[in-house]
């Protein structure tokens, strides 16, 4: 398969060329790297820019990998994903034109754990606001107190990998650690060294909210103005799982009228637009989805990646997500 062209998208940190060796990969062809992404709407850039191109490595879920998109790109052998959820691709629409989708994977969980809990004590001791504060030639002026999180009470909604490493952070700062989802039981919980409460008792009781769900339907907005009304004034909500989790509508109304503080990774839209009302709310930490960007983490999912495309190329494609792709190769 001489002459294979493989994108490298969605590379906004421009990180990727000189995170992990490519020399394997670029021995068999050429490899471009894109510091864009292709969300949906931008289908004709999507078609002008990589419509020559047989092999696509995405990260995460940046890009719009549909049907729409994809139709306009004739090259298109494989695309070789980064991550574990990928509501971003139509795997019907790669099957049935013998698009082969492989996956790629990384070794922990800790770094959006980690990343949540930098984000807690950067809301709870106001660091944002001293930083600032001190580059504008201030000291402790507006910095305003923080808390200690020692007694407070954690309140974890979604128990699972992440969820269980913030339950042991919690336990080790010495947090009452409280957690709710729809299927947790009581058992589990205790295994976790949480205790099991109803979602209101969570929401009324904790001095700090933290979201570790997998967004669906059931799910988008689990955090709406009721919710946010039984929450404690002055407490912290914190999510770095995805955007809509949160109706964006009623966390800005309780952030203006001072209800609640928030700490967050992730957005409804991403990148978040410059002019967005989030960029200016008051009470609030922001970072910019940086929940799985490590240099661990993205070098392991860039590495498997490019491993897969490897492994295509010799004729013997591995971690298949689509895997009745198969049946139609000769």
């Amino acid at each position: 398969m001489g002459g294979i062209r493989v994108a490298v998208i969605d590379d906004w940190l421009g990180i990727a060329e000189n995170i992990i060796d490519w020399s394997a990969l670029r021995a068999r062809g050429e490899v471009k790297f894109f510091q864009r992404n292709y969300p949906i709407g931008a289908e004709a850039d999507a078609e002008k820019e990589l419509r020559d191109f047989d092999i696509i490595l995405p990260m995460r879920e940046r890009s719009s990998l549909l049907a729409p998109t994809l139709s306009r790109l004739p090259r298109l052998k494989m695309l070789s994903l980064t991550g574990h959820k990928n509501p971003h691709v139509d795997f019907a629409y790669c099957t049935g034109k013998n698009i082969v989708v492989s996956q790629a994977g990384s070794k922990t969980a800790a770094y959006a754990a980690e990343l949540t809990l930098a984000l807690i004590l950067a809301a709870a001791r106001n660091l944002a606001k001293a930083d600032a504060g001190m580059r504008a030639g201030k000291f402790q002026e507006g910095a305003g107190l923080g808390i200690v999180l020692l007694e407070r009470t954690l309140g974890i909604v979604g128990l699972g990998r992440i969820g269980v490493e913030m339950a042991c952070f919690g336990r080790a700062l010495g947090m009452r650690v409280v957690a709710w989802s729809q299927n947790l039981t009581e058992e589990k919980a205790k295994a976790a060294g949480a205790e099991y409460v109803s979602k209101d008792q969570l929401l009324s009781e904790s001095d700090i909210v933290t979201l570790h769900l997998v967004l669906s339907e059931r799910t988008r907005h689990i955090i709406g103005a009721p919710e946010i009304a039984r929450m404690k004034k002055g407490a912290m909500l914190v999510n770095t799982s995805r955007g809509p989790l949160i109706d964006e509508d009623a966390l800005l109304a309780a952030l203006q009228d001072g209800h609640i503080k928030a700490a967050l990774d992730v957005y409804d839209e991403e990148p978040l637009p410059a002019n967005h009302k989030l960029r200016s709310a008051p009470n609030t930490v922001l970072s910019p989805h940086l929940g799985f960007s490590t240099i661990e983490n993205i070098g392991d999912f860039y590495r498997n990646a490019a491993d897969n495309i490897l492994a295509y190329l010799d004729g013997a494609p591995q971690h298949v997500v689509n895997p009745d792709v198969l049946k139609n190769k000769v």
